[in-house]
């Protein structure tokens, strides 16, 4: 067991190191431009939302996109209401990861990480960003490979097999290991991926991995609750609305996790794609449901949590 969860402990760790190099090559090469983004186009929510979508795409990070949002409100650049947009819109942006992560299979990691390794050797910017999203990218396929190899070892353990069939069983039980995986970890793109190398290898059912990504989406919001930490009131409501946004999310949806599941098998047939595109699907759905409603929205956020701060 012990040399278990120290190869689950490195290969998670391998997976965030690789997270972070794609990171930093990302913004090396739009960090700027895609501040510049938020600070400008969110005078709708509508607009909000598309940037929030482009932004977190690009950065490929709705943490790092909701700590900047939640800076932006801190300091007086954008306010609270202005940031709902945003929100919805770095909830469906996140889901661009997921999709990159289903070709972890299909394409070469050495190259990845060769050509990548040679161009972070160049101070130049723009090479040094490629290097930096091209050994990222590798590192990230490496360690989803790895969590793939622990499938067998994991059979040799009955008490973590009864365990995910738990999962499978209760709705909420994958939920609650998605959301509790991923408040640890810090990182629901990394939640994700473990679901996906576990559904490939079949040692969870397709609802079972849909809870779990469920429960990421609740998971994540962590990161922006600590960056709000000590800062002022409004900044403090953009991390609140973001809790708000994506329980109520989850609580909608979590009743249909089977049908989500037909669904997903009737899209494709590979195991990985039917988690991302479901993945996609809820995360689009659930910001244009909020979207006709941000103003009731923001006031209700208001309203509950008008005496904090």
């Amino acid at each position: 067991m012990a040399d278990f969860l120290t190869l689950f402990a490195i290969y998670i760790s391998i997976f965030l190191f690789g997270m972070t190099v794609l990171r930093i090559g990302l913004y090396q090469l739009s960090y700027r431009n895609m501040r510049q983004a938020l600070q400008r186009f969110t005078s709708n929510p509508f607009k909000g939302m598309l940037m929030g979508v482009l932004v977190t795409g690009v950065l490929q990070s709705s943490s790092c996109t909701m700590v900047l949002t939640v800076g932006f409100v801190s300091v007086g650049l954008i306010t609270f209401r202005q940031s709902i947009g945003i929100i919805l819109g770095a909830n469906i942006g996140t889901t661009v990861t997921a999709e990159i992560m289903t070709f972890y299979e299909q394409i070469p990691l050495w190259p990845l990480l060769i050509v990548g390794a040679i161009f972070l050797l160049f101070r130049k910017p723009i090479v040094f960003g490629a290097g930096a999203i091209s050994f990222g990218l590798g590192t990230v396929f490496v360690a989803l490979n790895g969590l793939e190899t622990l499938a067998e070892p994991i059979k040799a353990f009955p008490v973590i097999q009864e365990a995910l069939q738990t999962t499978d069983t209760y709705t909420s039980a994958g939920i609650l290991l998605g959301t509790g995986l991923t408040a640890i970890i810090q990182s629901s793109t990394a939640t994700t991926g473990i679901a996906m190398t576990f559904l490939n290898e079949n040692l969870i059912g397709l609802s079972s991995a849909i809870a779990i990504m469920l429960g990421a989406n609740i998971g994540t919001c962590i990161t922006a609750w600590f960056a709000s930490i000590g800062s002022n009131r409004e900044a403090k409501l953009v991390a609140l609305a973001h809790i708000w946004l994506n329980v109520l999310g989850v609580l909608v949806f979590a009743p249909f996790v089977h049908e989500m599941s037909s669904l997903a098998q009737w899209l494709t047939q590979d195991p990985l794609k039917q988690l991302a595109h479901i993945s996609v699907l809820f995360n689009v759905v659930s910001s244009l449901i909020v979207l006709p409603v941000v103003t009731q929205f923001t006031n209700f956020v208001l309203w509950v949590h008008r005496k904090s701060g």
